[in-house]
């Protein structure tokens, strides 16, 4: 162990209001505000419902954030979720949490993020970049190693290294980053009513006869099987996937400086932030676009890119091909600001597991920085792993249903610790409580529901093919749904946990 790090060395509260304001955008502002209107526009049919859903969404999250900024002002620690399941609810649920981010979530993340760039980057230089070095074939399975991949790698490797330095620095790249990803959502919006002809009464449509390329027909307007409920709750899953990292501050709180105050202005300011910003977003689609043509539009292309190819004419325009290449270079940027937040704030996790005996104690030291360079480093090779199986997409769906019980564990924490430490200072008190913190927990209950009963025939098929004894069919059947292998996941640490527990609650000294 290094000399110069002790037990007492914590870490260094060197994130600033602005810098945890945009580790919270930085997470949330991806591609889905520029691919999600696709699926969502199948999903429910009209433009108006498609920004209720997003409207609905936002509020959610919201709700969520404002019961998240009491628990996180309160405790403001490394780990955030994971120190309010084991404070509220024990180890056991704290290290399920703490696994699946550990182990599938964040790498999935950032796996998912350097390929985005990777695959930008090509698109730039017109598909010269994509090579298959070579492949192979493990079991049954396929696997190929391209260029594409070993790109993704280098990006991930290179934001581990800067994540490696002080967290002021990270706080300032993150910042940077962030007014890019806003800076794209501007340029497409303003753009859209700029330099488009576009026509108001779009909205007056609904999405009749689009191809829906990808969309299942149990969620897809006009199809036997489709109801509106199931339509609506699959469109609100789209959306809470563009919002999806509202919660990221809670994992560098005990980075953050004046957390009793900077900790709920991020939290909440920057939620308000980003609805504001989709809703541009998707008037200037819908503005531009016609519900048909949007439902129609290839699940390889985004919303946002045919529509900036609109710019100036569209086209072989000059313009529109500067417009174009503008947004495919600002779209690989907001990649990596979403790897660079999501490698921050995820090394936290298995940080706070180590400190409690619930990982290996390595990850729970602090470099001369003042930062977890051994999580950093592990959390990268699991990252790089992913990005190598080209599995990340699928797991990361499994864990979209995952993340949402966990949401609402954490969620249900406030009565816990109101009840619990009635007399604990709470320097935010959360806005609506108790109202808004139930509305919260029975909406997550309701798409929890909604997408079990939507996976529920792929259930019953796979049920039936093991039962049958065709375990193979069966099998896929069941992949196919994120309710069964989100809770699977889950479950799976919990051998993982009885075995650590039972080795006294610490790994092996020797390790130190």
């Amino acid at each position: 162990m290094n000399p110069q790090l002790t037990d007492k060395q914590t870490l260094i509260r060197g994130l600033g209001l602005i810098a945890a304001v945009s580790i919270i955008i930085g997470n949330v502002i991806g591609t889905g505000v520029f691919l999600k209107a696709r699926v969502m526009t199948c999903n429910v049919g009209t433009p108006t419902w498609v920004l209720l859903a997003w409207v609905a969404a936002g509020l959610l999250s919201l709700a969520g954030a404002l019961t998240y900024a009491e628990l996180t002002a309160m405790k403001p620690e490394a780990g955030g979720e994971y120190v309010f399941l084991r404070d509220a609810y024990g180890r056991a649920s704290s290290f399920l949490f703490g696994w699946m981010q550990m182990f599938i979530a964040k790498p999935g993340s950032q796996a998912a993020a350097g390929m985005a760039f990777a695959i930008g980057l090509n698109d730039f230089l017109d598909k010269k970049l994509e090579q298959t070095l070579f492949s192979f074939n493990l079991g049954s399975t396929p696997f190929e190693i391209t260029t594409l991949q070993l790109v993704a790698l280098m990006v991930i490797l290179i934001f581990t290294t800067l994540n490696c330095a002080s967290v002021s620095v990270s706080g300032q790249i993150a910042t940077a980053l962030t007014g890019v990803k806003i800076g794209l959502i501007m340029f497409v919006s303003i753009g859209a009513f700029i330099w488009v002809t576009g026509d108001f009464s779009h909205f007056s449509l609904a999405a009749t006869g689009g191809t829906c390329e990808g969309v299942a027909d149990a969620v897809k307007v006009g199809s036997p099987s489709y109801t509106f409920i199931g339509g609506f709750g699959a469109a609100m899953l789209g959306a809470l996937w563009g919002y999806d990292g509202w919660n990221n501050l809670t994992f560098v709180a005990g980075e953050v400086s004046e957390p009793k105050r900077n900790i709920p202005l991020a939290i909440i300011g920057s939620t308000i932030l980003v609805i504001v910003l989709y809703i541009i977003a998707n008037v200037a689609y819908f503005f531009v676009l016609d519900p048909t043509t949007i439902a129609s539009i290839s699940k390889s292309s985004s919303v946002g890119k045919v529509v900036v190819s609109m710019f100036f004419g569209g086209g072989a325009n000059f313009g529109a091909g500067v417009a174009v290449a503008l947004f495919t270079v600002g779209l690989m940027l907001s990649s990596l600001g979403t790897l660079h937040t999501s490698i921050l704030s995820g090394s936290r996790v298995p940080y706070a597991m180590a400190n409690d005996g619930l990982m290996f104690k390595p990850l729970g030291t602090l470099s001369i920085t003042g930062v977890p360079v051994k999580a950093l480093l592990v959390q990268m090779v699991l990252a790089m792993i992913l990005a190598l199986s080209g599995s990340f997409d699928t797991l990361t769906d499994y864990v979209v249903f995952g993340s949402w019980i966990f949401y609402g564990l954490v969620t249900s924490s406030i009565f816990v610790f109101r009840r619990k430490y009635p007399d604990l200072e709470r320097p935010y008190r959360a806005f609506g409580y108790p109202i808004i913190p139930v509305v919260f927990l029975l909406v997550t209950g309701w798409l929890l529901y909604i997408t079990f009963s939507n996976d529920l025939p792929q259930i019953t098929e796979g049920i039936s093919l093991i039962s049958a004894g065709n375990v193979g069919a069966g099998l896929k059947s069941f992949a196919k749904t994120s309710s069964f292998f989100g809770s699977l996941l889950i479950l799976l640490g919990l051998p993982v946990y009885y075995y650590l527990n039972n080795k006294g609650n610490r790994i092996v000294e020797s390790e130190e």
